[in-house]
């Protein structure tokens, strides 16, 4: 009897394509003579979001715990998220269900205990770089700071600030005062926040 098998397609950003995701794993179901059951994909979302804000993957659970499934097919362990932890519960949720898992970049199938151990290996390893883009993007941010630059949106013109305090002052809402003066609900409530505290 062929096995059941779902499909699991994902890209981080709208621009990239799930095509060749796709492709890949219909060609490797073919090889094996799996029977592709169900196609899940979430098309710009990270890996890091969890399985509320991933459609997709929310889907594939309900697939796997109703057992439609015999096995799941992804490209690549980092498809299915960045945290070890999510990665392994994963994991006993295909294996509590009897389901398998196939992951084409690590060449992984999870029916063997090679496969298993392997599977958390991967997670690591996803852990690990995840951290890694982190800890350069502070570094980045620390070193641009350093450096005298802006971060974050450009600042109000000190006129506007002026006329949007004296707005706030005059019993203006804040919605109101957005809209009025043209700038974000932020800058508004920083604004009414700093007038709070100069009262005092």
């Amino acid at each position: 009897m062929s096995k059941r098998v779902a499909l699991y397609l994902r890209v981080s950003t709208s621009g990239q394509t799930i095509e060749n995701q796709r492709r890949e794993l219909e060609a490797v179901a073919a090889r094996h003579r799996w029977e592709v059951v169900a196609t899940f994909t979430d098309r710009g979302i990270s890996g890091s979001k969890g399985k509320q804000e991933r459609p997709g993957f929310a889907q594939l659970c309900q697939a796997i715990a109703r057992r439609e499934v015999d096995l799941v097919a992804a490209w690549s362990v980092d498809r299915l998220g960045r945290s070890l932890q999510d990665l392994v519960g994963f994991l006993g949720e295909l294996h509590a269900k009897r389901v398998d898992l196939y992951l084409h970049q690590q060449g992984l199938d999870t029916s063997t205990p090679a496969g298993k151990a392997m599977f958390q290996m991967m997670g690591v390893f996803a852990e690990f770089e995840r951290a890694i883009i982190v800890e350069r993007v502070k570094a980045g941010l620390a070193r641009a700071r350093s450096q005298g630059k802006r971060l974050g949106r450009p600042r109000i013109p000190a006129a506007k600030e002026s006329a949007i305090a004296g707005a706030l002052r005059r019993k203006m809402g804040v919605l109101k005062a957005a809209r009025t003066f043209g700038v974000g609900v932020s800058a508004v409530q920083r604004i009414k926040a700093s007038l709070t505290v100069t009262a005092h």
